[in-house]
Parts: C-alpha cells; sequence; structure tokens
C-alpha cells in the first residue's frame, strides 16, 4: 500500500502533467487551437493570468488542511468539466472553460502545499519537489507526443485522464488534521517574510526569460514537431535528477551561477546559430538545463519555508506565482516584440538585457538566498556534529555581549531546530521566558532571526 507521501507526490504530478500538457502553455492547448486556425495568444495569456490568481488567492479561503482535500478534489473537478468544451468548435467557449481551469487549477497546486508539508518529512522535500517535476514532465512528454504527432483529441483525453487519476490518488490520502509539528513551528514565521520577498523577485526576474522561450525560442523550431515533441522537456529532467541527487553537503548556490551561464549561452546561440536539428539541441538543452536547476531551487525553499507558517497554502501558492508572473510579463514582452515585426535574433537581445538586470541584482539577492538556505543545511550538518563540536563552535563564536548559562542552553536547542515550544519543555519554563531569552541571544550576536543566527554562528564550522 501507498504511503501518504507517495500518494501526495503522484497526485499532485498527474495534476501538474495536466497543467504543463494543456493548460499551462501546453502543447494539447496549442495543437488544439493551431487545428482550428485560431490566434493563440489571447487564450495563452488569460489562461496564465487566471492561473496566477488562483496561486495567489488560495490562501484566503483555504487555511487548514481539513480544507485542502476538498479544494484539491473540487478544483480538479471543475477543471475536467471546463476542458470538455475543447472536444468541440466552440470558441466562444474555450475563454470561460481556460479561465475557469485556469483559477482553480492554480488553487490546487497552491493547496497541495499542505499536503507538503504534513505528509513529507523535512529533510525530504527538495526531494519530493523533484519528483513531482521530474514525473508530471515525463507524463508531458508522453502526452505531447500523442498530441503533436498523432491526433491533438487524443493527447486531450490524455491530459484528462492525467487529471483524473490525480483525483484518485488525492481522494486515497487521508484528511488528517494538522499534527502538532505543523503547529509549533508557526512562531518562526517573521524570519523569513524578507527572504520570501526576495525569493519571489528572484524568480519573477529569472522567469521573464521563460516566458521569452515560449514566445521566441520555441516557435523558430516549430518545424522540428517530431524532435520537439520529446526532446524539448529532456534536458530539464536530466538537470532537477542530478539536483535531487547532489549530497547533502554540496553548495547548490553555486549552481545558480552554472544556471545564469547556462541561459545566457542558450540566447547567445539562438541568435548565432540556424535553425536545424544540432542547434535546437543546443539552445534546447542550455535553456532547460538551466530551468530544471532553479525551479527545483525555489520550489525546494519553498517547500522548507512551509514550516514557518500556519498557511502552508498562501505561501506556496505566493512563491510559485512569481514564477507564473514572471513567465506571464516575458511572454506578453516577446508578443510585442512579435508584434512590432522585431526579428527573433533582437528579441533575444532583449532577453540578455533581463539577464544582466538580474546579475546586477544576484549578489544582494544570492546573500539573503543562500542565508535561508544554508541554514536548513546547516540545521541537519549542526545536527550531526558531536557535542564537543557544537559546544566549539558556539565558544568561538563571539558576541557583543557574554551569554548567560540559560541563554546558551537556549541557544544549543534553536541551533537543534527546536520551536520556542520544544525549548520551553524541553528546560520547564514559560514560552515567553524562551521568547525572551531568544531576543537576548539575537541582540548579543547582532542578527534579526533564527536563520541569520543559525548561518553567522555555523560559519565557525568552517573556519570562517
Amino acid at each position: 500500500m501507498l504511503n501518504s507521501r507517495r500518494l501526495s507526490v503522484n497526485g499532485f504530478s498527474f495534476l501538474f502533467a495536466y497543467i504543463l500538457s494543456f493548460q499551462f502553455e501546453g502543447q494539447v492547448l496549442y495543437s488544439l487551437l493551431d487545428l482550428h486556425t485560431v490566434d493563440a495568444s489571447t487564450y495563452i495569456l488569460m489562461a496564465s493570468i487566471a492561473h496566477f490568481a488562483g496561486l495567489f488567492t488560495c490562501g484566503l479561503f483555504v487555511r487548514s488542511q481539513a480544507a485542502v482535500k476538498n479544494m484539491m478534489l473540487v478544483g480538479m473537478g471543475l477543471c475536467l468539466a471546463a476542458t470538455i468544451p475543447f472536444f468541440f468548435p466552440l470558441p466562444v467557449l474555450w475563454m470561460g472553460g481556460l479561465i475557469i481551469s485556469g483559477y482553480f487549477s492554480g488553487c490546487a497546486v497552491a493547496a497541495w502545499g499542505f499536503f507538503l508539508r504534513a505528509f513529507t518529512p523535512k529533510n525530504k522535500r527538495i526531494k519530493s519537489c523533484a519528483d513531482v517535476l521530474i514525473y508530471s514532465n515525463l507524463l508531458m512528454i508522453a502526452v505531447n507526443v500523442v498530441a503533436m504527432n498523432r491526433s491533438p483529441f487524443i493527447g486531450l483525453s490524455l491530459s484528462m485522464l492525467c487529471l483524473v487519476i490525480g483525483a484518485v490518488f488525492i481522494w486515497m490520502l487521508p484528511a488528517e488534521p494538522e499534527n502538532e509539528q505543523n503547529k509549533i513551528l508557526s512562531d518562526k514565521m517573521g524570519g523569513i517574510k524578507n527572504p520570501l520577498l526576495l525569493l519571489c523577485l528572484f524568480v519573477f526576474i529569472i522567469t521573464i526569460n521563460s516566458g521569452l522561450m515560449y514566445q521566441v525560442i520555441n516557435p523558430a523550431f516549430e518545424h522540428l514537431t517530431g524532435l520537439v515533441s520529446w526532446y524539448w522537456a529532456v534536458p530539464y529532467i536530466v538537470a532537477l535528477a542530478i539536483m535531487r541527487n547532489l549530497p547533502m553537503k554540496a553548495k547548490r548556490s553555486r549552481t545558480l551561477y552554472v544556471g545564469m551561464a547556462m541561459i545566457m549561452g542558450a540566447f547567445i546561440s539562438f541568435m548565432l546559430l540556424g535553425r536545424n536539428t544540432s542547434d535546437y539541441l543546443i539552445v534546447d538543452t542550455l535553456m532547460l538545463g538551466a530551468c530544471g536547476i532553479f525551479d527545483l531551487f525555489w520550489w525546494s525553499i519553498i517547500g522548507e519555508m512551509l514550516d514557518y507558517t500556519d498557511n502552508p497554502a498562501q505561501l506556496f501558492g505566493i512563491g510559485l506565482s512569481a514564477n507564473v508572473l514572471g513567465v506571464l510579463c516575458g511572454g506578453v514582452l516577446g508578443m510585442a516584440g512579435t508584434s512590432m515585426g522585431l526579428p527573433g535574433a533582437e528579441v533575444a537581445v532583449l532577453a540578455l538585457t533581463v539577464i544582466c538586470v538580474t546579475l546586477i541584482m544576484l549578489p544582494p539577492l544570492n546573500r539573503q538566498l543562500v542565508l535561508l538556505l544554508k541554514s536548513h543545511a546547516y540545521l541537519a550538518a549542526y545536527d550531526n556534529l558531536g557535542q564537543s563540536q557544537q559546544t566549539d563552535i558556539i565558544r568561538q563564536a563571539k558576541t557583543l555581549d557574554p551569554l548567560t548559562v540559560r541563554e546558551q542552553e537556549v541557544l544549543q536547542l534553536i541551533l537543534s531546530g527546536k520551536s520556542n515550544r520544544e525549548i520551553a519543555k524541553n528546560l520547564f519554563i514559560s514560552e515567553n521566558t524562551v521568547k525572551t531569552h531568544a531576543r537576548s541571544i539575537f541582540s548579543k550576536y547582532d542578527v534579526s532571526s533564527r536563520a541569520e543566527l543559525i548561518s553567522t554562528l555555523l560559519k565557525y564550522q568552517a573556519g570562517e
């Protein structure tokens, strides 16, 4: 029998396969609109806006895990119903169907944040995020091959079948209340607001290039239908698999710079190379490989942040909506460039300009993101150290004023990943007293949050 984590991953993978193959820039949708000689730009734009709205607003009315299962099942059911009109030549219903399916698919994705937190242990969330992205893209490839090489209607049927199978997996999940572990960490929410905002800004800027890719690079190689139908997401999947299996101690932040170089290489290659098969393999490998690096980076960071909020649907939805907004803005820029008659090379120059702006912003953004990322990696690393090594780290770190004995005890438990409530139980003191000690510790180390405290202290592990 499948455990809850596997049920959750499977259910979300099939849901996301539907979104990727049809609803959000999906090849099934493009094939159907092309079959009816309908201009796809307006339909794609409205579907993306609706999906963004669903991600961004889901947390306003889904505030407990008890409501998540119903939200996801109802949302997936509405997506299924809203997709049916595409079997018929009824353009008047297509726009409404895309808006409905876009909004409720966005809500279902955001709501899954509750399940990610409830059923996947904190140290395995990067693997769960990688799994859903890999599985959903493999399913998408299968649907795309059928839609682009056989029949868009068969592709549409398979896309809807993914939705049905996903709903079955979600229905099999236990609708149990949030466990104690989920509740006791919500007191740390204040420490992630600034990193979350910076992460969203970073995601938004980077994914502008994804939107330009959809509007500039993909159309330039649409004559390679057979190859594009199956190879398009292969580099993405390979990059995800590599990132998923990196050892815990690997410095994943360095891969961000590799990803930036790959994006630049993709657009430069697009400008310099032709439009044959080998050229496509080079451009697509660089571009989609970079997308895999960045997607797993921010998905896993958002997944770790879920322990710091009492509403995972809100945090997960807002985090992923930054991705959709970036794609949306990039798509609008691409469409504007196309409408003005700009050649693909000039639009690619626009993409390179966006990358240059991102490179300027990357160092300050990266400091905050790496701070948050390292704090999680360090928690695991600290927990694996011997008691004498842990004591040495605290002794070597400089403070503005010496810590009291009680503050040292509180600090040890903070570094072990304990919440204020857990620390209070361990030391037989009140939670308010723990908060008072924590504020004093922050002041003495001249930091403002647990993440910053952990990162500052554990630099001494490397002798910094």
